[in-house]
This record gives C-alpha cells, sequence and structure tokens, in this order.
C-alpha cells in the first residue's frame, strides 16, 4: 500500500504487459489508427492495471478486463474533444511541408506569438474551430477568445506587414 493506494507488484504488472501488451496495442492500433496515441492509451490501461483493487477469477476473466477497458479507453480517447484533430503546434511547420514562403513565413510569426494568442490563432485558422469551440476547448469567455483574436491579428499586421485574415 503506497500512499493509501493498493498497487500491483512489479511482478504481476511485468507478467500483465507480456501476456496482454500485444493485443492492447493492436486493438488501439485498430480503434486510433495511429501509433502516438496508442502508446498513450497503452501506458494508461497499465496503468489502470497497476491501480485496479479488484482480483481476477482467471485468466479468461483479466483477458476480457484487458478488453473492455482497452476499447473504452480508446473510446474516451477519440471522443476527447481536446485530442480531436490535435496537431501540436510546434510541429505544424515540420510537418506543413509548406513549400511557398509567403505561407512558411506567416506560420513562422503564428509561432512566435505568445502562447494564449498562438493558441487561438492556431485553432481557429489552422484547424477550423469556432470562437465558441475554442472558448470551451480553452475554458475561457468567448469574448476573450474574440479579444486575443483580434490582439493576435495586429501583430501579425505589424510584423508581416499589409493586412492579415
Amino acid at each position: 500500500m503506497q500512499g493509501g493506494v493498493a498497487l500491483k507488484s512489479p511482478e504481476e504488472v511485468n507478467r500483465a504487459v507480456e501476456a496482454y501488451a500485444d493485443m492492447v496495442r493492436r486493438i488501439c492500433l485498430v480503434h486510433l489508427k495511429n501509433v502516438h496515441d496508442t502508446e498513450d492509451v497503452f501506458q494508461n490501461i497499465f496503468l489502470k492495471y497497476m491501480l485496479y483493487k479488484g482480483s481476477f477469477e482467471n485468466e479468461e476473466h483479466e483477458k476480457a478486463w484487458f478488453v473492455r477497458v482497452t476499447i473504452n479507453a480508446c473510446t474516451d480517447w477519440l471522443r476527447s474533444l481536446s485530442r480531436r484533430r490535435w496537431l501540436p503546434l510546434e510541429s505544424a511547420l515540420e510537418e506543413s511541408g509548406i513549400q511557398d514562403n509567403g505561407s512558411k513565413e506567416v506560420l513562422e510569426a503564428v509561432l512566435q506569438l505568445p502562447e494564449k494568442y498562438r493558441r487561438v490563432v492556431y485553432l481557429f485558422y489552422y484547424e477550423g474551430y469556432s470562437a465558441v469551440e475554442i472558448a470551451g476547448i480553452l475554458g475561457k469567455k468567448e469574448n476573450t477568445v474574440y479579444t486575443w483574436l483580434s490582439r493576435a491579428k495586429g501583430i501579425l499586421r505589424e510584423k508581416l506587414g499589409g493586412e492579415w485574415a
């Protein structure tokens, strides 16, 4: 018992990883279709196993638990609004494959914005979210999002010259 939470022994966790890791990964890949998300969900599943206080009647019961928990975790992951259509902003420039210098210059300017402005600009212009949706994602008021977008446009106009958006 550590900090009031019962943990399975390292031996139990290692045995479960050896027995079920391939199956859990396959289920995740089928549902998530993405290696990075699969790894995140995979780790969460084995953390849940480590913290699980119940016991299993037999190996089939344990395997069924892993299948059910994996499917539920994948479903939750896909439902998560913050995960939907998400691309880390810092990798947007590298992964964009932009050849056009003007577009590259705009994206570089966006990446240099203060974080709060960068987030709203990215979500609004690059991911297509509305200000209302962005407010929900970030837990901010809708008017705050509009203000940040306006300020960000002003900064970008100054940096890039001329009109921006």
